[in-house]
């Protein structure tokens, strides 16, 4: 798995609150909750990201209540990695599920700044920050969570293992 973008850097326990507060968890429909992804930590959230796009976070990203809405909102917005120092475990598990691509790498988030374009090749666990030159070694993802994450989350793999999608 490939990801390359432009970062969007947060910093310190991001609560699920902040990626999506719970006012608009009336609706599961994710173009609804990309429009509202962390619109209380910045209001123009949704109007700086581009598809493609990575967010980079400091300590215990996700944090909060366990609601799948949260990483639904991240990834409808556009972004297609969050690499972060560390992440809530239920968070980290939630992402998995819906077929958000998360990585920690403290090194990595210490020397990435926003706006930096950067490149992650998840298979081998190599983060490259293509505006500096600097190159990470995070741990890669098992070849099962890539095929979970390449076919859109759990559930869709196993759609597709028993042919019902």
């Amino acid at each position: 798995m490939q990801f390359k973008g432009t970062v969007y850097r947060c910093g310190r326990d991001i609560d699920t609150d902040v990626i999506i507060p719970a006012r608009y968890l009336t609706t599961s429909d994710p173009a609804e909750l990309a429009k509202h992804c962390m619109e209380d930590l910045d209001t123009e959230f949704t109007s700086k990201v581009s598809q493609g796009d990575i967010i980079v976070a400091d300590e215990n990203f996700g944090c909060g209540s366990s609601r799948e809405h949260a990483p639904i909102a991240i990834k409808a917005a556009g972004i297609d990695v969050v690499i972060a120092k560390s992440f809530a475990r239920i968070f980290y598990r939630n992402c998995i599920n819906i077929g958000l691509a998360i990585i920690e790498c403290p090194e990595a988030v210490d020397a990435i700044s926003n706006g930096d374009v950067v490149s992650v090749d998840a298979d081998n666990g190599i983060i490259t920050d293509e505006t500096t030159g600097a190159t990470f070694q995070a741990q890669p993802f098992p070849p099962f969570l890539q095929e979970i994450i390449t076919d859109g989350g759990l559930v869709a793999r196993w759609q597709k293992k028993l042919g019902t999608k």
